[in-house]
C-alpha cells in the first residue's frame, strides 16, 4: 500500500486517481499522520464501463421519477426563502 501525503494530493490528484483506479490501496497523510486510507470502492475500470456508471444511473433515475411525481410546494426560490426567514 503506498502513501501519499495531503499536499501530494492536492497537487498530483489527477495521477493519484489514475493509481486508485488501477486498483492500488493509498494511505492519506497530513503532517506526518495518517488521516485517511483511499482505495478503489469499485473493480479496476474496463473498457466497457464500469458498475459505478451503472449504479449512477439508476439511482439518478429513481431520482428524476420521485420529483416527477410530487408537486412542488413553493413556486420559485425567492417563495421557499421568505417562507424559511417566517418560520425562524
Amino acid at each position: 500500500m503506498g502513501r501519499v501525503t495531503a499536499k501530494q494530493l492536492k497537487l498530483k490528484t489527477g495521477e493519484i486517481m489514475k493509481r486508485i483506479r488501477a486498483g492500488e490501496r493509498l494511505i492519506l497523510t497530513y503532517r506526518g499522520k495518517q488521516i485517511a486510507t483511499i482505495e478503489p470502492s469499485i473493480s479496476p475500470v474496463s473498457e466497457g464501463g464500469s458498475q459505478l456508471n451503472s449504479d449512477f444511473e439508476k439511482a439518478w433515475n429513481l431520482i428524476e421519477t420521485k420529483l416527477k411525481q410530487t408537486e412542488p410546494e413553493f413556486e420559485n426560490w425567492q417563495e421557499a426563502i421568505e417562507w424559511a426567514r417566517k418560520r425562524n
